[in-house]
C-alpha cells in the first residue's frame, strides 16, 4: 500500500503599494498645488499691503540678494547669510527707509501707536476706577443710616471731568446756616461719610459753591461770590475733619448764582449746592496747565461743568470766611 502524501497548496498575496488603487501621487500634486496657492495670496498682499517704490526694492532685493555686487539699494548693516546676502532688513530704495521704533524687531508698533495704545487704556482704567467709586457710593447711600434719610440730596453723575457728587438744598432742609457758612451737623456726616470713598481712588478733587439769584441787601462788600467760596471752603475743610487727606484738594471755587441747577426757577432751593468732582487725570492736568478743567475744544457739560470767565477763586485756609448773615437771605 502506497503512502499518500499531502498536497502544498501556496497562496500569493498581490501587495498594492501607495494609497489604494490610484496610487499617492496625488497627494504630492495637491501639496504642491496648496503651496502655490500660499504664494500666490502672499503675494498679492504684498502687492496690496506696500507702495510701488516698496515693491520695486523687494524685487531688486530677491534678483540681486548679495551686497557686494549690487548698488542700487542699500542692505542694513548686519551678518552675512549664505551666499552673502545680508540677514538684516532692507532699506527700501535707499532713500526710503522703513520706519521702526527703538526695537530692533520690524513688525514692532511705531512709538506714536504704543503711547496712543497706552493713553486709551489709561483713560479706560480711570472711567472704570470712577464708575466703581459711583457704583460704590449709591450702594453706600442706601445702606448708611447717615446718607439714606439725604439720598434724594445728593446727586451723582459721570461728566468729561471726572465724577461729580452733588450736594443739593431742600426746602426745610439746609446745608447751612441762614445766609452763612456754618454747616449743619447732617451735612458735616455726609461730608465725613464721602471722604471716606474719596480716599479710595488716587484722583484730585474739585469743590464748588453755588447759591440761588436771592442778594444781599445789607452789604456791597459781601455778595454771593464771597458767600459761595466761602461755603466751599466749609465743605473742603469738613472733609479734611472726616479723614480725607488735605493734598487730594486742587481747588475751591465759588460761582455764586452764575451756574443754575434750575435755570426755570432761579430761587429754587436746589441751586443751592455744593459740588465734589472726583477730577481725572486729564482734567487735572488742564487745571495745572491752563489754570481751568476743560481743555480748549472740549465740550461744555451742563450745570457746574461751565465755567465762568471769572469766577472768584476761594483761599483755601483753615480760618472761617466772615458772613454778613441776612435773615432774608437763604
Amino acid at each position: 500500500m502506497s503512502e499518500q502524501r499531502p498536497t502544498i497548496i501556496v497562496r500569493r498575496v498581490k501587495k498594492v503599494a501607495g494609497g489604494g488603487h490610484h496610487g499617492g501621487s496625488w497627494k504630492v500634486a495637491y501639496a504642491d498645488f496648496v503651496t502655490a496657492m500660499m504664494a500666490f495670496f502672499l503675494v498679492m498682499w504684498l502687492m496690496g499691503a506696500t507702495t510701488n517704490k516698496e515693491r520695486a526694492a523687494i524685487s531688486e532685493y530677491f534678483r540681486n540678494p548679495s551686497p557686494l555686487s549690487g548698488k542700487s539699494f542699500s542692505p542694513a548693516p548686519g551678518p552675512a547669510g549664505p551666499g552673502g546676502a545680508s540677514t538684516s532688513m532692507i532699506k527700501l530704495g535707499g532713500t526710503m527707509d522703513m520706519p521702526k521704533g527703538e526695537s530692533d524687531n520690524p513688525f514692532a508698533k511705531p512709538p506714536g501707536d504704543a503711547q496712543q495704545a497706552s493713553e486709551a487704556q489709561r483713560k479706560a482704567e480711570e472711567k472704570q476706577r470712577l464708575e466703581s467709586l459711583m457704583q460704590a457710593l449709591e450702594e453706600a447711600i442706601g445702606k448708611s443710616q447717615a446718607l439714606e434719610p439725604f439720598k434724594d440730596q445728593l446727586l451723582l453723575d459721570l461728566t468729561p471731568e471726572g465724577l461729580r457728587i452733588q450736594i443739593v438744598d431742600k426746602q426745610n432742609r439746609p446745608m447751612f446756616d441762614l445766609g452763612g457758612t456754618v454747616l449743619k451737623p447732617y451735612t458735616q456726616a455726609i461730608l465725613a461719610e464721602l471722604a471716606t470713598f474719596i480716599n479710595q481712588v488716587p484722583n484730585h478733587i474739585s469743590i464748588t459753591g453755588h447759591t440761588d439769584t436771592t442778594q444781599y441787601a445789607s452789604s456791597r462788600d459781601y455778595t454771593n461770590w464771597e458767600l459761595s467760596a466761602g461755603r466751599a471752603n466749609a465743605a473742603r475743610r469738613a472733609l479734611v475733619a472726616g479723614g480725607m487727606h488735605e493734598e487730594k484738594v486742587s481747588r475751591v471755587v465759588g460761582l455764586s448764582s452764575s451756574v443754575l441747577f434750575d435755570k426755570q426757577n432761579p430761587q429754587n432751593p436746589i441751586n443751592r449746592r455744593i459740588s465734589i468732582v472726583v477730577m481725572t487725570k486729564a482734567a487735572e492736568d488742564a487745571l495745572q496747565g491752563e489754570g481751568r478743567l476743560l481743555s480748549p475744544g472740549a465740550p461744555l457739560p451742563d450745570a457746574d461743568t461751565a465755567m465762568p470767565q471769572a469766577p472768584v477763586q476761594a483761599v483755601a485756609s483753615s480760618a472761617p470766611v466772615a458772613s454778613v448773615p441776612d435773615p432774608g437771605h437763604p
